[in-house]
C-alpha cells in the first residue's frame, strides 16, 4: 500500500482567500478535482458524500474529486480555498485506496501552510466563485500550466505543503481497501484501461461480479455519481485531452474514447461542454 502511495501526485490548480455571502449558493457540482477549505470566519454548509457539513471557523474541509456536492452560505463566511488534481496511475483515485474523513480541526501549522502556499502561488485565485465559470477544461489547463512557471524550490515546496494538508484527512482504518474485484476497488482502474472500448454499465457490473442494478447502486454510494455518468465524464475528459494534444480527427477521437458513433459523440460532448469537438479545438489556444 505504501508503495502505491509513493506514486501519488497532487497538482495545484487554485488557491486564494475569499469573503463570501449568500451568493455562495451552488448545487449539482461535480468537479474532476478535489477541494480543500480552511474556514476563518462565519459559517456555511456543504453537502457531499451523503452528508451535510457545517463550516466552522478553525476547521479544515475536504471535498473529493468527482463527487456530487452543493454549497450554501446563509449569511457570511471567509475561507482559504485550494483546488487540486490527484492521481495514482491508470486513472485510479487515492479515495479508493484509503479511508478519509472530510472535516478536521486546523492546527497553527495548517494555517501557516495555507498562508505559505498563497505566498508561493500569488496569482492562482479565482476571479469568480461560480463553478460554472471556472470548472471547465480550458480554465483547468490554464491553471495547471502555471505550475511550470514556478521555480524548482517553489514547486517542490508547493507539492510538500499540499501533501501535508491532504494527509490531515487520511485515516489508517480500512487502509487496505484494495481487495477483490467484487467490492469495486479495481473498477475505476478498469475503466481507465478500457475506456476506448464499447464499455457499459453491464460490463462493469460483470467485472465486479454484481448484477447491473446492485452495481449501479453501490457504485453511486461509493463514489457519489452514477456509473453511466462517470463513464460519460471520463470519456469527455479524455476526448478534451486528445483534442488539445493531438491532431487526431474527430472520428478517430470518438473511436479512441469508446463512443464509436461520431454524431453521438459530438452531441454528448456539446451537451457537456457547450461546444462541439471542432469548436472546442478551435477555441483553445
Amino acid at each position: 500500500m505504501q508503495k502505491t502511495l509513493q506514486s501519488l501526485k497532487l497538482t495545484l490548480l487554485n488557491i486564494g482567500y475569499a469573503q463570501l455571502d449568500t451568493s455562495w449558493d451552488y448545487d449539482n457540482v461535480i468537479s474532476p478535482f478535489s477541494r480543500l477549505y480552511l474556514i476563518t470566519k462565519g459559517t456555511a454548509k456543504i453537502y457531499h458524500s451523503y452528508k451535510e457539513f457545517d463550516f466552522k471557523a478553525g476547521y479544515l474541509y475536504l471535498v473529493p474529486s468527482f463527487t456530487y456536492s452543493r454549497y450554501h452560505c446563509n449569511t457570511y463566511h471567509e475561507q482559504y480555498y485550494i483546488s487540486f488534481l490527484e492521481e495514482i496511475g491508470n486513472g485510479l483515485s487515492v479515495y479508493n485506496l484509503k479511508h478519509f474523513i472530510y472535516e478536521s480541526k486546523a492546527t497553527e501549522m495548517d494555517i501557516h501552510y495555507f498562508k505559505r502556499l498563497l505566498e508561493l502561488n500569488p496569482d492562482r485565485s479565482l476571479k469568480d466563485d461560480n463553478p460554472k465559470v471556472y470548472d471547465n477544461r480550458k480554465s483547468l489547463s490554464r491553471f495547471e500550466k502555471m505550475n511550470e512557471n514556478l521555480s524548482t524550490p517553489a514547486f517542490m515546496e508547493t507539492q510538500a505543503l499540499l501533501l501535508l494538508l491532504f494527509s490531515r484527512f487520511i485515516r489508517n482504518a480500512n487502509s487496505t481497501r484494495i481487495a477483490a474485484k467484487n467490492n469495486l476497488n479495481d473498477v475505476l482502474s478498469y475503466i481507465g484501461e478500457h475506456l476506448h472500448e464499447d464499455l457499459g454499465v453491464a460490463d462493469l457490473a460483470a467485472f465486479c461480479h454484481l448484477s447491473p442494478d446492485h452495481f449501479s447502486r453501490v457504485f453511486q454510494q461509493r463514489y457519489g455519481i452514477r456509473p453511466s455518468r462517470y463513464l460519460q465524464s471520463k470519456r469527455v475528459e479524455r476526448a478534451e485531452t486528445l483534442l488539445l494534444t493531438t491532431k487526431n480527427s474527430i472520428k478517430e477521437i470518438a473511436e479512441k474514447t469508446g463512443w464509436g458513433n461520431t454524431s453521438y459523440f459530438t452531441r454528448i460532448f456539446k451537451k457537456t461542454t457547450g461546444k462541439t469537438p471542432a469548436e472546442f479545438r478551435r477555441n483553445v489556444p
